[in-house]
């Protein structure tokens, strides 16, 4: 975990996902997101320390289980704030919503792991008077309300907004809850204005031209992959399953809900868009091309 300072006030731990700070004054910062788990955040805490700063508040941008994991032990040791946008919030509070939204039903003892479900924190709505030089934005779609942080250094904190060629080449089907509103965030991100921006799964870049084309194409090509099978009536599971051969994914428990769950969001979206139908026969729902 590499310290980095990109403003006056604005710094980002470099790290499996990245983690901002903001000095709200000489001694107090904000963190925007809090690492995957506790012992990102015992790092987080020590780097802290050593420069002499406090914790006073953390902006999860928004509530899955490597953004959140740090929150715990951090709050603990602090008695910070922590801050989530809506329902981002709650999962916050209550994080083995994750787990069952992610499975649809109660999630089995294997997908309560620390990848999907992190440990609970007390989490508040964003206040409208956040410190001064911190703003947020929306970027729904990756999850259902999640937010970017801008600083008064104009750099931007995206969090799962864009993600890289690596993580697409490694995973194919990055997790997604609403296509269109993701594609919609997209748009807005080709207009935005920033020094520097700061995905979490990304290297630090002056400009986003780039990540933005990547990412959209990466969800036309997983749309027309899945309008390709649906060529014929077919169960849901039979698409899926397709979905992991063609991409050469290994299928386990949590890539099973994380895959899954997005497959659906797909689905959904090609469904709303009147590119596909679906329609109940022999007691199976099967999904077929208009």
């Amino acid at each position: 975990m590499e310290l980095i300072k990109v403003g006056a006030k604005t710094y980002y731990l470099k790290n499996a996902t990245n983690i901002g700070i903001y000095l709200v004054d000489d001694k107090n910062i904000y963190l925007i997101d809090s690492g995957n788990d506790k012992d990102a955040g015992k790092k987080v805490l020590k780097i802290v320390a050593e420069q002499g700063w406090q914790v006073k508040g953390i902006i999860n941008t928004h509530a899955h289980a490597d953004h959140i994991g740090g929150n715990q032990i951090i709050q603990e040791r602090t008695g910070c704030a922590i801050y989530g946008n809506g329902v981002e919030a709650c999962f916050t509070e209550q994080p083995i919503l994750e787990p069952t939204m992610l499975y649809g039903g109660c999630p089995f003892a294997d997908l309560r792991n620390k990848f999907l479900l992190a440990k609970a924190s007390r989490a508040t709505m964003v206040p409208s008077d956040l410190p001064d030089g911190l703003s947020l934005m929306p970027l729904a779609g990756h999850s259902l309300a999640m937010v970017g942080v801008r600083t008064s250094d104009n750099v931007v904190f995206l969090g799962d907004a864009l993600l890289s060629q690596e993580t697409i080449d490694k995973y194919h089907l990055f997790y997604l809850y609403d296509v269109k509103a993701f594609l919609a965030t997209l748009d807005t991100l080709s207009e935005l204005v920033a020094t520097l921006f700061i995905p979490s799964h990304c290297a630090a870049v002056a400009d986003i031209k780039s990540l933005i084309k990547l990412n959209r194409d990466q969800v036309n090509k997983i749309c027309a992959f899945l309008e390709q099978c649906c060529a014929l009536p077919l169960t849901f599971e039979t698409i899926l399953k397709a979905v992991f051969d063609n991409f050469h994914l290994t299928m386990n428990a949590n890539q099973y809900v994380l895959v899954g769950s997005t497959v659906r969001s797909y689905l959904s979206y090609l469904c709303d868009i009147g590119k596909i139908k679906y329609e109940f026969c022999d007691n199976q729902m099967l999904w077929s091309r208009l």
